[in-house]
């Protein structure tokens, strides 16, 4: 089976990157970032606390968390409802790696990633996935932009799609989203010794993209 990884801190370009280039390979693409984003997402819209370890446990086994493809495009499905659009807010972002840090539901929604690798040749991006999801991917790589880039790029997402946004507030989440990733207990982001890093400031879309595709190319 074919799997790449494509890791990195938060709007750095994953999603987008690692869509497009999964399209041109024709593999399956896998944004787990929207899994723990849905499960987030369950525990603000019922008013649950995301911060208390114990809350979260309780609530656990009350979630199923399904992707699936339409027309080549990923939906994620909370206990039924598609909640795509819903789970893209300032609000989720900000929450979502307090979420993540949880064990069960870190252990939950591995089961549903490493089984969808393991029946399809896929492009998955994360940020553990180089070193705990597929940690035996063909391809790692793990991309990476200035905060500051990355929260020009988050600034101008939010404009576009019409909703309200400050960088400097942008800046500061973003900031202290880093320092969560990467020092959480469990599945810290980090690069994997094997992994091949891409600096995306100064690049084009495109750029990355190709560079990604001529490595898969050589690999498989």
């Amino acid at each position: 089976m074919i799997e790449i990884a494509i890791d990195g801190p938060a709007g750095a370009g994953k999603s987008t990157i690692s869509k497009i280039t999964a399209g041109n390979l024709k593999l399956l693409y896998i944004d787990t970032g929207a899994m723990f984003r849905a499960v987030t997402f369950y525990f603000i819209s019922n008013n649950i606390d995301y911060e208390n370890e114990e809350s979260v446990n309780k609530y656990i086994d009350d979630i199923c968390i399904e992707l699936k493809h339409i027309n080549g495009i990923q939906h994620i499905y909370l206990n039924g409802n598609d909640v795509t659009k819903e789970i893209r807010t300032e609000e989720i972002s900000k929450a979502v790696s307090v979420v993540a840090k949880n064990q069960k539901i870190r252990e939950m929604l591995l089961d549903i990633q490493r089984k969808i690798a393991k029946e399809n040749n896929v492009v998955m991006d994360g940020r553990d996935i180089g070193t705990c999801v597929l940690p035996n991917a063909g391809l790692k790589i793990f991309l990476v932009a200035s905060v500051e880039e990355r929260a020009r790029r988050r600034y101008k997402q939010l404009v576009r799609r019409g909703k309200t946004a400050d960088y400097d507030e942008i800046l500061v989440n973003l900031k202290k989203r880093d320092e969560q990733d990467m020092t959480r207990e469990i599945a810290p982001l980090k690069k994997a010794n094997d992994a091949i890093i891409i600096d995306s400031t100064n690049m084009t879309l495109e750029k990355v993209v190709k560079i990604i595709v001529t490595l898969a190319n050589e690999r498989f």
